[in-house]
Formats: C-alpha cells, structure tokens, sequence
C-alpha cells in the first residue's frame, strides 16, 4: 500500500521501453562475440571468440544499463540489483584499464604474462560477470513489468 504524499510506482509504456531498450543494449555485447563465433563456424573457419569485444561495446552497456536503472526507479523494481551490478561492471572495468595502462600492458611495454595479466583478466571477468547480472535483471524487470498483475 502506497503512504499518504507518496507516489506510485510508474509501470507505464515509457518504463517498459526503458527496460526492453536496456535489456537489449546490455545483451548485445555479450551475444556478439558469441554470434561472430557461429558465424565463423558456419562459414567453415576456424572459431575464435573476442573475449574483449564485451569491454570494447562497455558504450552500449553503459546507455543500456542507465536505461534500466532508470526503469528500475520509475517501477521501484530492482533497484539494488541493477544499480549495483552497474557500478562493480564500471569499476571492474576501470580498474582494469588503469592496470594495465600502470603496468605496461596497455602499451606493450609489458609482456602479457605474469601477475599483472591474470589480475587486469579477472577484472575483466568479474566485469564481464557484472554485466551478466546487470542482463538477467533486466529480463526480471521485463518479467514484472510485463507479465505481473496479468495473472
């Protein structure tokens, strides 16, 4: 029950393609490589994954996840999961970045070995896991949003 002076949470047109946009802007980055993968196969090459292309498209994680956080707001759904889980990807990315570019990685002064190339790859992957959860919550958002109070 909504207080006295307070609003509803907004499930309107608007927030639902706040949410579809984001659900998909976020998804792609981590469907394309898998996609191009396929593709290689499928035309009879050999099968090579960009297990960079994720940090590489981080624009339309970025656009997509302030979409659903802004989704999330209006529908006062899911907050925590997608705020948070955007935050951990846009550190986990930074950090990595600026370790590799302190270290030497960044400008090949550094070979990609060692210490400092296993810990800017698990950055990598702990921001590539953070975008995952950014994307199932999206989809739960959508869920919600689209399917609640329909049954």
């Amino acid at each position: 029950m909504v207080e006295q002076g307070e609003q509803m949470p907004k499930k309107d047109l608007f927030t639902k393609i706040l949410a579809i946009a984001g659900t998909v802007l976020v998804w792609l980055p981590l469907l394309a490589p898998l996609l191009f993968f396929v593709g290689r196969i499928v035309a009879g090459r050999r099968g090579l994954i960009d297990y960079l292309m994720p940090a590489e498209l981080f624009p339309a994680v970025l656009l997509g996840g302030g979409a659903l956080l802004w989704a999330a707001l209006r529908a006062r759904l899911r907050q925590k999961l997608i705020g948070w889980s955007l935050g951990v990807a846009v550190g986990a990315l930074v950090g990595s970045q600026a370790l590799a570019v302190v270290t030497g990685l960044a400008s090949g002064a550094r070979e990609p070995v060692g210490v400092w190339w296993a810990l800017v790859l698990a950055l990598l992957g702990v921001y590539t896991l953070a975008v995952i959860v950014i994307g199932v919550g999206g989809g739960l958002l959508l869920r919600e949003l689209l399917y609640r109070g329909k049954e």
